[in-house]
């Protein structure tokens, strides 16, 4: 989400998405409050500190992972503030192992924790426990509350297709393997026993990878689909998981208070026709489909990004009408 004021986001998102809460992310606040830098907060044994080029295993936590934990800590008590007496679903999310890896700097050289398998394996290890903590600890706070944990893994297609660079910038990571990605992703997910989505608007999107890894749920980009890609969406909805459709894009958000208009009805009928494609039963569609942006909000305005939680949660409620038989 935009902004720095953990209060004022909570508001938001339970004002405007009351079925499906959130704990919101505020990037803009700086190091430590980023997608690598929160989640390094949860690692056990395994610090971090600030490098210019991003974060770095150290020996010792540097000031910046002080700080994160300290985000993380104040975004929670908001949290526990916000939900008083909430009951239902709440949704977390914490970056994947496999991101983590991509993005955390060796501690005895430049390159990502991804070159060195070793590392890898450590670093989901540790993340496990993290959340397995993290998790613990929402539900202490907000009793009533039934958790859905998100593992965000931008960097995922491209670490299987061996496309994460090296520190020089002049040679890649060598692929990972697929087995060993789901295998890493699967430790995650059975940490905090939780219904699980696995996020990634990366292309294309690791669906075989996700489903092999045992997530209740995929969410991705609906922009990014091919044909090849619907079938497998098709394949995961027949196994009864869950679809975070990401059916509004990034380059709408801001069209919502500026114009030219958007009616929530051409992001229904985006998702509508993406299930039809599917050839399941149309009235599934509303028990396994959730419609969301495209992406994160962080770079949208305030009132582009309180606009598009509205536009989403209309969509949704106009889905049924055009599913049901005339």
């Amino acid at each position: 989400m935009p902004g720095t004021d953990p209060a004022e986001a909570g508001r938001l998102v339970f004002g405007e998405v009351p079925d499906l809460p959130y704990l919101p992310e505020l990037p803009g606040r700086g190091p430590g409050a980023d997608i690598t830098g929160r989640t390094a907060a949860l690692l056990i044994d395994l610090p971090v500190q600030t490098t210019p080029r991003g974060w770095k295993l150290t020996d010792r936590p540097g000031r910046d992972a002080r700080r994160a934990a300290g985000f993380l800590s104040q975004d929670l008590d908001t949290l526990e503030e916000v939900a008083d007496g909430y009951q239902g679903p709440l949704k977390i999310a914490v970056c994947g192992p496999w991101t983590l890896a991509a993005t955390i700097e060796l501690s005895h050289s430049v390159n990502p924790a991804l070159a060195d398998p070793g590392a890898v394996a450590d670093l989901t290890d540790s993340l496990a426990e993290g959340l397995a903590g993290h998790a613990a600890d929402v539900r202490k706070r907000i009793p009533g509350a039934t958790l859905i944990v998100q593992l965000d893994e931008p960097a995922l297609p491209a670490a299987l297709a061996g496309r994460v660079p090296t520190a020089s910038g002049l040679n890649v990571v060598p692929a990972i393997d697929q087995a060993v990605a789901s295998q890493r992703l699967a430790t995650v997910l059975s940490a905090p026993s939780a219904f699980t989505v696995v996020h990634c608007c990366g292309r294309p999107a690791p669906f075989p990878e996700i489903k092999r890894a045992g997530a209740s749920a995929v969410s991705f980009d609906l922009g990014h689909l091919r044909s090849a890609s619907i079938d497998l969406v098709a394949e995961l909805a027949e196994d009864g998981l869950g679809l975070f459709a990401g059916a509004l894009p990034a380059s709408n958000v801001e069209r919502l208070v500026s114009g030219p208009p958007l009616a929530p009805r051409q992001t229904a009928e985006a998702v509508v026709a993406l299930w039809r494609q599917t050839g399941l039963a149309p009235g599934l569609l509303t028990r396994q489909v959730v419609i969301t942006p495209a992406c994160g909000l962080a770079g949208a305005s305030p009132p582009g990004a309180r606009a598009a939680l509205a536009h989403c949660r209309e969509a949704a409620r106009i889905v049924p009408e055009m599913i049901e038989p005339s």
